[in-house]
Order: C-alpha cells, then structure tokens, then sequence
C-alpha cells in the first residue's frame, strides 16, 4: 500500500491524465473458520475499456497460487477447481471496476495473502496494477449456552436472563452479547446490547425503561453475563434470546466477523386482570319518580395486594360517579348516591327516575398495584356485562304527505312531516331526519340517503350527497309549527324522483345537562314523481346555402322539436364540429338560454368576425360562416338544451338534444405547396455563420404573389429521426420574428430573401448546435374577390442534418507553438545563468608553485 501511494503521488507531480490504482482492504485482516469470506478489489484512473477484468493469486510463503479469474476460466489452480465447481469460491462483479472474491466456508487452510492484479487497457503502463491483503482465519470456538428463564412469571415480579458465552482468546477479536425477544413469529425486539467496546447499547425501545431502573445489567465472570427486568407486564411475554458475536477493528470500525443465537425460553406474564371478575345484579322495569339501586360485585381467586377504583357508567359513555382508590367520590350529582358496602361491593342509587334514566348500566372497575419504588400504575381494569333499566315512554305518531308536487322537470316539490297523537309528548323536543330512496347516481337505489336532519337544538346537518344543493338554496329543511317539519325542492329533477320518508326523533333534557333521546318515529315511505310526461327535445339542422368554394359564405339552420315542455322555457345552442365522423369535436359558438354569444374553440382570433349565431326563432337558430377556408371542411352539428328558471333562480336543464351532421365538403383546386432545404448534411467549423434556406415551391393554380403569404418555423432535433424536435424561431404572415430563448453562446436570426426564400442563419455556431433541421411553412392565400385571408395546409421540409467539425490542429497548434518557444527561451536562460556562476563561483586563484627541477619541467612540457 506504501507503493501504492507513492505511485500516486508520482503521477500527480509528474501531471499525468491517468495513473492507474488497485486497492484491496488494509491488512492484516481477521475471519473465523466457517463463516462467509469476502475481499473486495476496485481499480480506477484507468484507460480503455469501461468494464475491467481481475485476477485473484493466493500466496502462502513461497508458494503462489492461481484462484480464480473474471475472464480466463482456466486460470483456476488444479486444487482450487472443486471448490470453484460447488460455488464454495467464487467472484462477484459489482461493478465497471470493482469485483469481490466470496468464499462461503472459511477454512483455517484459507489464510494466507491475496493478491488482486488488473491486466494491463492503458496506452502507457503507469500505476500499480495490483495490491494484496494478509488474511488470517481463526478456528470456531464460539459457544452460546444460555439459560432457561422462569416460564410463569406474576405480573409486578422479576424475569432474569442468564447467557453463558465462551470462546479462544485470540488478539484482535473482541466479543458481544444481545438479549432480545421475539414479537410475533419473525420479528426481534432488542433489549440492550454488551460490548464489544465493554459499553452498553439499548434498545429504542427499551431505552426510557432501562433509564427507570427496570433493566439492568449484571455481570458475572468473564463467560456468564445476567439482564434483569424487573416489574414484568404482560407485554414483556414472549420468546428470550441470547445472541454473541465476535468483531474485530478494520479501518477504524467495528466489524463483525461472526454471530451465534440461542432461544432461551417462553417467558409467559401472569396478568391481574385474570383474576378480577365484576358482575352487576339484572336490569328492571321502572315507573317515573321510582329509584333505581344497583350492586356492583367484585371477585378475585387470589389475596389481591391492589386498591380497587369504581365508575358506574350509562350507555358505557356516561359517567355518573367515580369513587378513586382513596374513596374521594366525585362525578356525582344530587340525584346519586354511592356508597362501598365492604371490600368487595359497591352501590349507587338514583333517585326520582325519569325517561332520561333508561339505558344501560355498569360497572368499571380498576386495580392499582404499586412498584417497589413507589409508583402506582394500573394493573387492570373489568368493565361488568351492561344491565338494563326500563323506564315508560311517551308514544306519538308522524305523517307525510306532499302538499306540493312537480309537474314538470325544475318545478317545485315540497313535502310536509307532522306529529299527530301529541299529547304523551311533555317536555320534549323533536328533530327530523329527511330520507330518499332512489335513482341517485353512484348510490344503491336500496339505500336510504339522508337528504338533511334537524337536531334537538335546531341545527340544519345536510347529508353527504345533498350538501351542495343545501348550501346554494335549492334544498330547503325547516321547522314551520312546533310539530309540523318542511322539506322543499326549489327545482325538481329527474333525479330526485323516487321514495321520501321522515324519521321524528323526541329528546328529553337529563339531569345531567344533556340532551337524551327518548323516541323515535319512522314513516312509511312517500313516491314522488312528475305529474306529467318528462320532456322530449330533438333537433333537426338543415343546410341554407352550400360552400362552393374557399372564400364562400356557409349557412345552416338548427330547429328544435319539443314535447311534454311547461311554459317559460328557454333554449340554448352550441355549433359543434367535426373533421371527421368519429373524430374529436370542436366547439365553435354558443347561444345561452339568456342568449348571450360566446365563441369559444377558434384557432384563428382574427376570424372571430366570420362567424355568426342568432335565433330566428321561437326554437330556431341560424349559424354562418363567412369567407370559407379549406381548413373548415368537416361536419358541423348543433346540440340543444332546454331550460326552466324560477322568479330569482338560476336556470335549470330539463332535457337536451343534438342535430343530425351538415358537411361542408367542396373540391379544392387551389395551388399545391412545397417547401424544400439544402442539401441532406452541412457540416460546418465552430464559430461560422450558418445559413439554411427554405424555399417554397407552388404548382397547380398559382396565385398572384402579392395574395400569398407566408408563416415559417424552423425546428431542431439533436438526434436522428426523433419525433420530439424543438421549436428554434417563426416568422409569421405579417414578418414579425420570434426567437426561443437560448442557453447556448451561438444565436440565431430569419432573414426573408424573397418572396418564397426564407433563411435561418445560426450566428458563432457551437457543437450544441449539431443535430436534424426542418422548416414549415403555412400559406394563407387572399381571395380577390372578397378580401379574406385563407389558411392552406401546413407543408413540411426535410430534415437536413448540421455536422459542427471540431479542428483539432488548429485548436493546437498556437498553445503547441507557445509551449515550444517557452521552454526554448527558458532553456537558453539556464545555460546562460549556469556559465555565468560557473565562471565567477568556481574560478581558483591560488597560483600553481612550480618545481625547481628544470628536467622535470621539460619532461611534463
């Protein structure tokens, strides 16, 4: 890994693009015998191919062995092939550039150190192309050996949880032991975890009850380890496990190389609330101003070391006295009385019973059973099975009718419910509930839906399904008389036809302040229907004048035929139109019934003037087109409502109708348009001007070249023969230019050359300007004759495609030829620098002696 490093700090220095690494994890590392093995490797800042290819060797001291190889299958030494075979060994692609050797049984003969290695795809070899791992494989020694817990404990006692675990004490491993309990069949709930750091770590879970003291850990030697909890509840039921794991430190963390898991035992908690039984004495039949007296009866198999905290209840929601575990009574009133008639029961007494005393009667009973640190919780509560108490009602009887009744669609129906037999009724007030049974859409016709209630406070609740209709005033439910209710139906629709029935509901006020149902009266069912035949609407269009021709004026007639309408209707039209018989329709103008015009569904805002919808008649309309164009031949047809409207109301629909077609189908011999672009591919250099010309061509009937003009687009697709191009910028009939917003450097701009030559010009081009171009043009062609502009079918060019050629000499050779006469004239400086302190640094000055012998001299000359 030292190499490694340093390699990488070479290629750095030296400004390499690629310096290849191969990195396996730091060493040495520890894994224990049996147990799943696996080595990663990854190899990056590498050239060619995206996806590498690996190589695993195994070095036990001079011996090298050949494991196993993602590309060559026989590079597998002869000893390591059955292990290949079985899937015991084998390597896991994760990725591109990254592989991880598995070996799925450890075995002590495994250690030794691996080595990955990459075969060479770089242009230049640089890097390290492989890295090794020392690996080690200790022996299995790890022992899990709980033991059993108690199988019954009480609720409040202790569930103590001892786990034997020994192993080999081996450097650099380091062990954990977890309880946990099973919660369902599958799922594990950790309690608290020891080690492998000697710390503590605790459940999510358990962690607020391990702050309370009620989980503690206590240790033994070095091999038991003991987890008490203590207060038990019945949720902690369940499966114990001991589970021990053996880890080590890699990188800086902890990783677990090996887990075992024991089940301990079923632990089951005996609840309290198994042994404490309520029961209250059976119901009665009572007159008004009798009392009623109640027993509460408490039995438990065991001595109870609990106090005991009562509340009587009415309809299991009303509380009529609570006596807590100190007997502070509170939740009382004049009329109760409570009182404890020994350790085990409990009395209440209500005097002066009225109608609001009827119901169900009971008894709750908690027990509180308190902790050895002084807190008290509830251990169980028993609510008795409910008696009943009966008390004479009053009786009355309701009838609906229906003063008012619809004759038509929109017209009002108004419904009556009124008590009769009134006079049982004494202090009470009354409610009603509106009821249907019908032909509401989405709804079982055999369902009752509630069409609005008036509760004991007069508080107007709608139903669900007539909530709108209430709100806007088209529903009205009222009290007229202090025994007679009134449901209205402002306008009357075909939906609303069906059964209508009233339920009468009578409260009383209890002494405890609220308001308590007493009776309840349900009618039979009333039928409301139309008095006469629902009305019928067909519409019949007739064509007036044809369309010859572009330019030509297109008249039709709508006529409405009526049956079964009441007076005071009103008509409404909508021209619809069609390209095709089945294909979508467009709506072109509509008339209201308060004959206000909308056009609605134009292409053209211009020709918002050619089009013309009036009524002639009582139930007669007439729709024009003037100045016809090719684009509007297809289908018209007109769809006819007939309204209903009440002195200050909205309009309401009572029946529609649609027309037969009328087409418009005339021969158009008008010019025939083209439009064609250069050639099929332009390559062009970065930062040119590019220009691509349309021209449209006219055969056929060729108009004057002052009655045509032109709409352009031009579109960019920046791959081949996709359907999805972008819009780059048009130019409309009149010559106003508009540019998509770019967020490339390069622009672009139209240029009109002539009368049918149109010019894109992209400005600085880019590669992002690469990709398919195509025009369109749109002509509109003047009639002579009237003036009016008409719109031919669009045309569509080719595609031409725009190759931007990237030059790479070009590109180069300036910096190249910087690069050259800088490291030239830098070269020149040193060599003169290095002479010049050459010449004035090393200079010696001290003077040669010569020699006195003169022979010597003239040998050395």
């Amino acid at each position: 890994m030292g190499k490694t490093r340093a390699l990488i700090l070479l290629c750095a220095a030296v400004g390499l693009c690629h310096c290849r690494v191969v990195t396996v994890p730091k060493g040495p590392l520890l894994r224990v015998e049996g147990e799943l093995l696996s080595l990663r490797c990854d190899v990056s800042d590498y050239e060619g191919p995206k996806e590498q290819e690996f190589e695993w060797t195994v070095t036990r001291g001079t011996e090298t062995v050949n494991v196993i190889s993602t590309f060559d299958p026989t590079f597998p030494d002869r000893s390591i092939k059955d292990r290949i075979r079985s899937g015991d060994i084998s390597v896991i692609r994760l990725g591109d550039n990254a592989v991880e050797l598995r070996i799925k049984d450890a075995r002590i003969t495994d250690s030794a150190t691996y080595r990955c290695s990459t075969p060479s795809t770089d242009s230049i070899i640089n890097g390290n192309y492989n890295a090794a791992v020392k690996l080690q494989v200790v022996p299995n020694s790890l022992i899990v050996a709980p033991e059993a817990p108690n199988s019954v404990v009480p609720e409040g006692g202790s569930i103590r949880l001892l786990c034997n675990v020994s192993r080999n004490l081996i450097e650099g491993i380091y062990v954990s032991v977890t309880w946990l309990v099973k919660e369902g069949q599958f799922v594990l709930k950790e309690l608290l975890t020891f080690g492998p750091d000697l710390g503590v770590t605790v459940g999510v879970n358990s962690m607020q009850r391990y702050k309370d003291g009620g989980i503690r850990l206590e240790m033994g030697n070095s091999v038991s380890h003991s987890l008490v909890l203590s207060g038990a509840l019945p949720e902690d039921e369940g499966m114990y496990v001991c589970k021990a794991g053996l880890w080590t430190r890699e990188q800086g963390a902890w990783k677990r190389i090996q887990e075992k898991s024991m089940e301990m035992g079923e632990v089951a908690v005996t609840p309290t609330a198994n042994s404490l039984s309520v029961e209250v004495q059976d119901g009665t039949t009572l007159s008004t101003e009798d009392s009623v007296l109640l027993t509460c009866s408490i039995t438990t198999d065991d001595v109870p070391t609990f106090d005991l905290e009562v509340t009587w209840l009415l309809n299991t929601t009303l509380v009529l006295a609570h006596m807590d575990r100190d007997g502070v009574l509170t939740n009382t009133s004049d009329v109760v009385d409570v009182r404890r008639l020994g350790k085990w029961d409990f009395q209440i007494k209500i005097h002066s019973t009225d109608m609001s005393d009827v119901g169900l009667y009971s008894c709750k009973v908690s027990a509180w059973l308190q902790h050895n640190h002084g807190e008290w919780y509830k251990a169980a509560e028993k609510i008795s099975a409910p008696v009943r108490v009966h008390v004479t009602k009053q009786n009355y009887t309701v009838v609906l009718n229906a003063p008012v009744t619809a004759k038509f669609s929109g017209d009002p129906t108004e419904l009556e419910c009124k008590v009769v037999n009134k006079s049982n009724l004494h202090n009470v007030r009354l409610g009603v509930s509106w009821l249907y049974k019908g032909t509401l859409p989405g709804v079982d016709p055999a369902t009752a839906q509630t069409i609005a209630l008036l509760d004991e406070n007069g508080t107007l609740v709608p139903g669900k399904s007539y909530k709108r209709r209430i709100e806007v005033g088209h529903i009205t439910a009222s009290r007229t008389e202090p025994y007679t209710f009134k449901l209205r139906l402002l306008h009357t629709m075909d939906t609303d036809t069906g059964e209508y029935s009233c339920t009468v509901t009578a409260w009383i006020l209890s002494r405890h302040g609220n308001w308590k149902k007493v009776a309840e009266f349900l009618t039979p069912g009333l039928k409301v229907s139309f008095a006469n035949q629902r009305p019928v609407l067909g519409v019949v269009a007739r064509r007036l004048r044809e369309a010859t021709a572009a330019g030509s004026t297109f008249e039709m007639s709508c006529q409405a035929n009526a049956q079964n309408l009441p007076q005071g209707v009103g008509f409404s039209i909508l021209i619809l139109f069609e390209k095709a018989v089945g294909s979508p329709s467009h709506k072109l103008a509509s008339l209201g019934p308060d004959m206000v015009l909308r056009l609605e569904d134009l292409g053209e805002p211009g020709r918002r003037n050619s089009l013309m919808l009036v009524k002639t008649g009582k139930k007669e309309f007439q729709f024009r087109i003037q100045g016809v164009q090719v684009t509007d031949r297809g289908f018209y047809s007109c769809e006819m409502r007939v309204w209903t409207k009440q002195l200050g109301e909205d309009w309401v629909e009572m029946a529609k109708g649609v027309s037969n077609k009328v087409q418009i189908a005339f021969e158009h011999k008008g010019p025939v348009f083209d439009v064609s672009i250069g050639s099929d591919t332009t390559s062009v250099s970065p930062w040119e001007t590019t220009k691509m010309e349309c021209d449209v061509s006219v055969t056929g009937t060729s108009p004057a070249t002052e009655d045509v003009a032109y709409e352009m687009k031009w579109f960019l697709s920046r791959l081949r023969g996709s359907n999805s191009p972008l819009l780059l910028a048009s130019m409309d009939r009149w010559g106003v230019v508009r540019k998509i917003p770019r967020n490339d450097s390069s622009d672009c701009s139209l240029e009109r050359l002539g009368p049918q030559a149109f010019t894109l010009n992209i400005h600085s081009t880019q590669d992002s300007d690469a990709g398919e171009y195509h025009c369109t043009a749109t002509p509109w062609i003047r009639s002579t004759a009237t003036g009016a502009w008409s719109k031919a079918p669009e045309v569509t060019s080719k595609r031409v495609f725009l190759n931007v050629k990237f030059a790479l000499w070009d590109s180069m050779k300036l910096p190249l030829l910087y690069g050259i006469c800088a490291s030239v004239t830098v070269g020149v400086i040193s060599l003169v620098l290095g002479l010049i302190c050459a010449h004035c640094c090393c200079k010696n000055t001290t003077p040669t002696p010569r020699s006195r012998n003169k022979l010597m001299e003239l040998e050395m000359d």
